[in-house]
């Protein structure tokens, strides 16, 4: 009987002939197109920069010049050649490190305040949730007219100080939202099994909280650093005399830019990818 059967079922495969492949429809090339697109739309900006930082300058002043005129390392080895270019840099960095710091610091401990304690422990929790999304949802140039309009009415002059205390203040939000995701799913019973242990608070914070989270204060200690060292609208209404890069560039475009600009922002840049490419290398590393 099962020879029977198995013959049945060779001969019903034949008359049935090869079989058919599974049709590929052409949609599933749309995304991996659209992903691409978008890459390249972000990256050709900054490929255009990189380019050109090396281009030959044939006109009387060292001005960008998008018509290719060769291959140059001149600018790398003058830059900084042009007055007023590298303190504004300096000056960028300087500023980004200590916003970084102290919006890091702050936000780190409003989000731990926000998890951790609820009313009415924490009143006014709510309150503060809303001013904290509405500081990322507010425009810059209404945070940065009303806080000129702060250090006016206080008589605070414009300077390093103000600069400082208004990218802090629109850094906190981004630190306290990206910690507070990565404390969303933090396991409370690793404290408690210290505590029980005999571990004091700040020694559980230090040894059990604090490496757990690390990833998130990273996190946003980075993008608080970005925001900082690329801002122009808040820093062009709080600058004063001292002049931040972006503020630099903006009043060197109506004499026209000096291919250094290009330099620094290649330095920059790389310095970026350097950070990301460390950050891909450790988490690998941990997870190996």
């Amino acid at each position: 009987m099962s020879m029977v059967v198995t013959a049945t079922g060779a001969r019903e495969a034949r008359e049935a002939g090869p079989a058919r492949r599974p049709h590929r429809r052409w949609t599933r090339f749309v995304l991996p197109v659209y992903s691409w697109l978008v890459i390249a739309y972000l990256v050709f900006p900054i490929a255009v920069m990189i380019l050109y930082s090396f281009n030959k300058v044939t006109t009387g002043l060292p001005q960008v010049s998008f018509a290719w005129n060769g291959f140059t390392l001149q600018w790398y080895r003058q830059w900084s050649g042009v007055p007023g270019l590298t303190s504004a840099f300096w000056l960028s960095i300087q500023l980004a490190v200590a916003s970084m710091l102290l919006a890091t610091a702050i936000g780190t401990l409003l989000a731990l305040a926000l998890v951790r304690y609820r009313p009415p422990r924490f009143r006014g929790k709510a309150m503060v949730e809303q001013v904290m999304f509405l500081n990322i949802a507010a425009p810059e140039i209404v945070l940065g007219a009303s806080l000129l309009g702060l250090f006016v009415t206080v008589s605070l002059a414009r300077g390093f100080m103000t600069l400082l205390l208004a990218h802090v203040a629109f850094s906190i939000a981004y630190v306290a939202v990206t910690v507070r995701a990565r404390m969303a799913g933090f396991d409370r019973s690793l404290e408690e099994a210290a505590a029980d242990l005999g571990a004091s608070p700040w020694v559980t914070f230090r040894k059990i909280t604090l490496p757990l989270i690390m990833p998130g204060i990273l996190a946003g200690a980075l993008m608080a650093f970005a925001l900082s060292i690329d801002d122009f609208v808040t820093s062009n209404f709080v600058s004063g005399s001292a002049v931040p890069f972006p503020v630099w560039v903006y009043g060197a475009v109506r004499v026209g830019i000096p291919p250094q600009v290009f330099v620094f922002g290649t330095a920059i840049f790389t310095v970026g990818i350097l950070c990301a490419i460390a950050s891909v290398v450790i988490g690998w590393r941990k997870q190996t």
